[in-house]
């Protein structure tokens, strides 16, 4: 299957970038509502009722700024209602750092990625959502997953 992109605009994208690299440390939500930085669930997801969602809302704190996400069990439950996904990022159900539970994460697999970053996971991690971000391991143990993250 093809990448289809998001986004409506080259000036959308480059907007959306530059406040992410501005503002990820600022509290600036990031340009999509998975990984953006978080305390606590009530920051995650502000434009959509969690109640909605495929699971429940999670603020990971292993990842410096906190790291919103919600529980899942497949691929199909990232971005599977209105609004919960902003861009053209994919994204991907797997369990981080060998834990059982299994969430939604920015994709940076190789299929995954937009045309022009093939074979670059770490620039497109770092240009679609904030610059200090590379394209690692969930450490999801046998289910691993290539994920964006700071």
């Amino acid at each position: 299957m093809p990448w289809t992109p998001r986004l409506t605009t080259a000036g959308l994208f480059i907007g959306a970038l530059a406040a992410g690299a501005l503002g990820f440390a600022c509290g600036d939500p990031g340009p999509e509502n998975a990984g953006s930085p978080c305390v606590g669930p009530a920051d995650c997801y502000e434009n959509v009722a969690h109640e909605d969602l495929a699971g429940e809302v999670v603020c990971v704190d292993k990842v410096e700024y906190g790291y919103c996400t919600h529980d899942c069990q497949s691929d199909a439950d990232c971005c599977a209602i209105p609004g919960e996904c902003r861009t053209g990022v994919l994204q991907v159900c797997s369990p981080f750092e060998n834990t059982d539970t299994k969430r939604c994460f920015l994709s940076c697999e190789a299929a995954d990625l937009a045309p022009g970053y093939e074979g670059e996971p770490d620039r497109y991690c770092s240009e679609y959502m904030f610059a200090d971000w590379t394209c690692a391991s969930s450490g999801g143990g046998s289910e691993n997953r290539k994920i964006c993250k700071p």
